[in-house]
């Protein structure tokens, strides 16, 4: 529950309150010491609640008349344990709460938060099952290398929607999972796209299984890159699937899901959150069943093993585009599953073949496959019509037209753009260069 604190005290004559000062100081640091929030906390009132604990990283102690009592200071960051879950200001004096199922929510990106505000609303209504007792994300970052910390997507959501907030170090951390145990006790647990594994004893703790949002068609791509995978791939349609959580990375039985046709120019960029909407959407109108034990991880489908593809995690090295070795379908479907990162690229040459200008590495931002073939040749050329973009034949004579494209140190530019700046001088791409 939450702590009073003394804020203020008249003091008429100092050294006779010396003691009274010192010990209230003490006092308050103590309580503070049991206060271990994920992002800090702010005491401004007479009393703290869950989202005024959340919402800052100081606290000050001053007296309304005679010399002011100052006390500034910072939690240290593994000060991060929730003992005050219980008393969230989203669950307070309504009693019926008491026979909704209690629900954790793990998540961390933006698309994770969005997920959070769809399931925090859906538990609003009057008749809903279920309650978010409070959200585990990863802890805050660093953007700079002086700057303060930011708290993650799902952080921020969080502190907004009035809900506590964990942010272990690691999901196994031992003073997590007590916190877990013997004071959240979640029914049900969700994990969108947290970034943690999660050990077999955090999976034991809720009596109706974890369930998770995962953007693919499962069995196929499982792993860390399932969206990136499957456009690199070419894959149409796309889907998401809602499945219970086991030891092995996204093998555990598919809950339901749900295949989407996409547009041969989507990009990871926006399917991304599309796939997590629908996930979210597919898992609200599932929890029922599941809270009803309809749907348990006895009665889900098993996945089957034969159909496995993985979706292994991606690297930097990996945007590089190889016309020399790719055709123009797999520059493209590249170009569209790696646009939030790391990006594509290719070297170009600009000026004639004895030119002295150093290799351009240049990004490909927006792509497409054009239906004509063409002799292979290694010169760059735009297209005869207004829109058209910079033509790249492949040594398989596929054409890949890239229609913005960003030279280093520029800024991002549509095709027409980058040749007005070349001044007539011919472009070719390289293919014996590395990164």
């Amino acid at each position: 529950a939450p702590l009073p604190i003394p804020m203020t005290m008249k003091i008429s004559a100092p050294t006779k309150y010396v003691a009274t000062i010192v010990a209230t100081i003490i006092s308050a640091m103590a309580a503070f010491a049991h206060i271990r929030p994920c992002y800090g906390f702010h005491a401004v009132g007479t009393r703290l609640s869950s989202v005024q604990i959340a919402s800052s990283a100081r606290y000050s102690l001053q007296s309304r008349v005679g010399p002011t009592i100052s006390l500034v200071g910072q939690l240290p960051p593994h000060f991060r344990s929730p003992s005050y879950l219980h008393s969230s200001s989203s669950s307070s004096s309504d009693d019926s709460r008491g026979d909704k199922a209690r629900i954790l929510f793990l998540g961390t990106p933006d698309v994770a938060a969005s997920s959070l505000k769809s399931l925090y609303e859906e538990s609003q209504s009057a008749e809903s099952q279920y309650e978010l007792v409070g959200v585990v994300t990863q802890p805050p970052k660093r953007r700079k290398r002086r700057g303060k910390e930011i708290p993650s997507p799902v952080g921020l959501v969080a502190e907004e929607l009035g809900l506590p907030v964990l942010c272990p170090e690691k999901a196994r951390d031992k003073d997590f999972l007590d916190e877990l145990e013997n004071d959240v006790r979640p029914d049900l647990c969700i994990t969108a796209a947290y970034g943690q594994y999660l050990p077999k004893r955090f999976l034991a703790l809720p009596k109706f299984g974890t369930l998770n949002i995962h953007p693919s068609l499962l069995p196929r791509w499982r792993g860390a890159s399932p969206v990136q995978r499957s456009l690199e791939a070419g894959d149409n349609p796309v889907g998401v699937s809602v499945l219970f959580t086991v030891s092995k990375m996204d093998a555990g039985p598919i809950v339901t899901q749900e295949s989407l046709e996409i547009d041969e120019n989507e990009q990871a960029t926006t399917l991304l959150p599309t796939l997590f909407d629908v996930g979210t959407k597919c898992l609200i109108d599932a929890l029922p069943k599941v809270l009803e034990g309809e749907i348990s991880m006895d009665s889900a489908t098993i996945q089957d093993e034969s159909l496995v593809a993985e979706a292994s995690m991606i690297d930097s090295s990996e945007g590089q585009l190889w016309p020399a070795k790719m055709s123009a379908a797999q520059c493209h479907n590249r170009v569209r599953g790696f646009s939030m990162w790391p990006g594509t690229f290719l070297y170009f040459q600009i000026g004639d073949g004895d030119s002295e200008n150093e290799p351009v590495k240049v990004k490909v931002i927006e792509s497409r496959v054009l239906e004509e073939t063409a002799e292979p040749t290694d010169l760059i050329e735009i297209g005869p019509k207004k829109g058209d973009g910079l033509r790249l034949v492949c040594s398989d004579g596929s054409v890949l037209e890239m229609l913005k494209v960003q030279p280093a140190t520029r800024k991002a530019m549509d095709a027409k753009s980058f040749v007005n700046g070349l001044q007539g001088q011919t472009v070719r791409w390289l293919s014996d260069l590395d990164s």
